[in-house]
């Protein structure tokens, strides 16, 4: 049994890593949710475990972040905020760092990847109004969003997870992590300005740029609840609880219900099948002998549980290396410092390559529609810089504090 499910979770993170399977529409949702099935049916793991397996905490404050979302691109809070940002500079340096520093505190508040989805439109649009080259604006968009998000439990994916699983406190995780992320977002906007030295060498020619839209009725409802709920989050209370009572406010509204609930099933959906996934590399004692030989390396250091994090992260995607991880944590010595750690370095890594995170896929798909091909090997060349340094960081930042 361990050797059938083995070679069947091999192949379904293949095909996760790939994103598709050839001749088939299927992508990282249903690959997912198709393995679970399997999993299932060749009694990997019971239909009762694999419902346990599934943690509804989890799926349950990323549905709530994600109504949180929806509300304020509705009321045009995201469009609103970029734009004013982006007007206040007067040199392609500024310019820079009005991509980069509000879309990384934002990607911290919010999940990252409605923030590249808002943001990218309105930095391809102004760029090319004001006669800029927007490659280097939308990769410090990508890097700054992944970057950021690192800051917060509700800042990514697999940082909600984290969050779930460990129980660390949100102002705890904040106050840990939150400086990785601040001098990670100075990191990116030095890096892009060294390797694209002809774009900040030419003045900013000042041109006018059309007001930013704003629904004014549901602006004024969704901020106070917003930031009702950080407030939540930053003294303590139950996160998931605090999000879904937000969430539930926002879903008493004149709006129709399918606007409001928008939401990305796909990434839902995702969570669940990989959940069910894990569960049977549990229950089967996969994740025993996979982690007999490398566990003495693994909890030898935070570079070392960064290292392969970090390369998981980018050969199955961070979500999956956060899941597979997470069985190995408890047997370490600090446990607190080691999902710290997962944390970090699965979601600075997503910064390698272009197809290394969601968010850096949201920004080069958008400006791709509106005419900005943003390439691999163009990103890599910036990416490559950007992951070490700010994996140095972390690394040597949670040794010290933790």
């Amino acid at each position: 049994m361990q050797l059938i499910t083995g070679g069947i979770i091999l192949l379904i993170y293949v095909a996760i890593a790939i994103g598709e399977i050839p001749k088939l529409r299927m992508n990282r949702a249903t690959i997912a949710l198709v393995g679970a099935v399997m999993l299932v049916i060749i009694g990997a793991i019971s239909e009762e475990q694999a419902i346990h397996a599934i943690d509804l905490g989890t799926l349950l404050l990323l549905g709530a972040m994600m109504v949180l979302n929806v509300n304020l691109r509705l009321a045009g809070f995201f469009r609103y905020i970029g734009s004013r940002a982006l007007r206040l500079a007067n040199t392609p340096h500024a310019l820079l760092a009005m991509v980069i520093f509000p879309a990384g505190v934002l990607s911290a508040i919010f999940l990252n990847d409605p923030i590249c989805l808002m943001f990218t439109p309105i930095v391809v649009d102004i760029t090319i109004r004001l006669g800029r080259n927007p490659i280097p604006y939308l990769i410090g968009l990508g890097t700054a969003a992944n970057v950021g998000s690192v800051a917060t439990i509700t800042g990514n994916p697999q940082n909600v997870v984290i969050g779930q699983m460990s129980q660390i406190p949100y102002i705890t995780f904040l106050a840990y992590l939150a400086p990785v992320a601040l001098i990670g977002l100075c990191v990116c906007w030095v890096i892009v300005v060294l390797l694209y030295p002809k774009e900040f060498r030419t003045p900013l020619v000042k041109v006018e740029l059309p007001p930013p839209f704003t629904y004014n009725p549901l602006l004024i409802r969704v901020v106070p609840i917003v930031m009702g709920l950080m407030i939540a989050f930053l003294i303590g209370l139950p996160i998931v609880t605090s999000a879904c009572v937000a969430a539930g406010l926002l879903l008493i509204s004149r709006l129709r219900p399918e606007r409001l609930l928008s939401l990305d099933w796909d990434l839902l959906a995702f969570f669940a099948g990989l959940f069910v996934i894990t569960g049977a590399i549990e229950t089967t004692g996969i994740s025993t002998l996979l982690f007999e030989q490398v566990s003495g390396f693994l909890q030898s250091g935070v570079a070392a549980l960064s290292l392969v994090t970090g390369a998981l992260s980018n050969i199955i995607s961070n979500v999956p290396a956060v899941l597979l991880l997470k069985t190995e944590i408890n047997n370490f010595a600090n446990p607190q410092q080691a999902w710290l750690t997962l944390a970090m370095s699965s979601t600075l890594a997503g910064n390698l390559t272009l197809l290394g995170s969601a968010a850096t896929l949201i920004v080069a798909e958008v400006a791709r529609v509106r005419g900005v091909k943003l390439g691999f090997m163009e990103y890599l060349r910036v990416g490559i810089p950007i992951t070490i340094i700010t994996l140095a960081i972390g690394i040597v930042w949670l040794e010290v504090v933790t």
